[in-house]
């Protein structure tokens, strides 16, 4: 009976070891196949790590080729502005501090205006003792001078390497005390018999950046300060507003002026004739409506009297104009 017993003990204990040992195979399934999953997710995520890696990559390199590009740009700009700051200054060597650098104006101002008709242009126009480069031919026979003066050139020079602020100050107001004396010069042409009053002063664009308070001070002067790139649409501007309001003749404006004086003279005859009479007329008519109000009023109260109190005697009936005639 003890050896039946022990035997179904040992029978039942390999039992439950043998399902222990199925459900540790399950497990163990389970991990290998959460095991493969995992590692399948993994690589996956790990290819389109490297796909979007590879994709960074492309577009920065793409990102650098460009960037090397305009760096290769930006130094070609930087030695083209080099070279042209070179040129400048060698040209500035050459013609500031020189007697020809108001010939370099000159001629800066010549191919500004060579796009002219010859008939609107004279050179070297006289006026008394002195002579303009250029002067306009304006309708009606009058002129517009305009004259270059290449100025300032060492003043800008020394204005855009300084830094002090006081130093900046300085030159400029020394460029703005150059452009008024050359302003000067220019109003001793302005003839009134030959000129509308009007003259151009042509500088240099830096110049005339650098000048602004005296453009005001020679406008008042009849001076138009003008950079040499915008000589020849202000003269035009000038040409086309003369052309629009100051052509008359002596004899046209004497014409028009008769025209309005006997204007005025039969405005002053209709006032003092008809109109006159009118008034005098609607005055009379006035009275005459006024005296005709009154006694429409004295009657209306005496209608109105008798209404209220019809016992009453009536008061006495005003005499109009018309009672007293019969």
């Amino acid at each position: 009976m003890a050896l039946a017993l022990a035997v179904v003990c040992v029978a039942a204990c390999l039992l439950l070891l043998l399902r222990g040992l199925v459900v540790l195979d399950r497990v163990s399934l389970g991990q290998q196949e959460l095991h493969l999953e995992l590692q399948r997710g993994r690589e996956v995520s790990l290819r389109d790590l490297a796909r979007a890696a590879e994709g960074i990559r492309g577009e920065i390199s793409g990102a650098q080729r460009v960037l090397a590009e305009v760096r290769v740009l930006e130094q070609s700009r930087v030695r083209q502005m080099d070279q042209a700051a070179d040129s400048l200054r060698r040209l500035e060597a050459v013609v500031a501090g020189s007697s020809s650098r108001g010939a370099a104006g000159e001629n800066i101002l010549a191919r500004a205006l060579a796009q002219l008709p010859p008939d609107m242009l004279e050179r070297d126009a006289p006026f008394g003792s002195r002579q303009v480069e250029y002067a306009l031919r304006l309708p009606g026979g009058r002129l517009l001078p305009i004259d270059s003066k290449w100025t300032s050139a060492s003043s800008l020079e020394r204005l855009q390497d300084a830094e002090d602020p006081a130093e900046r100050r300085r030159l400029q107001e020394q460029v703005v005390r150059e452009v008024r004396a050359k302003a000067r010069e220019v109003a001793k042409y302005l003839d009134p018999e030959r000129t509308l009053c009007l003259g151009i002063l042509a500088v240099p664009d830096a110049v005339h950046a650098a000048a602004a308070e005296a453009h005001a001070e020679g406008h008042r002067d009849g001076v138009l300060v003008v950079p040499y790139s915008l000589v020849l649409p202000f003269a035009l501007a000038v040409y086309r507003l003369s052309l629009r309001f100051g052509a008359f003749e002596a004899e046209s404006l004497a014409s028009r002026v008769r025209l309005l004086d006997d204007a005025l003279r039969r405005i002053e005859e209709e006032t003092e004739g008809r109109l006159s009479r009118g008034l005098v007329q609607v005055q009379n008519a006035r009275d005459g409506l006024r005296e005709h109000v009154a006694d429409a009023r004295r009657e209306t109260n005496r209608l109105l009297h008798a209404a209220e109190d019809p016992t009453g005697p009536l008061p006495p009936r005003a005499l109009t104009l018309g009672d007293g005639a019969k």
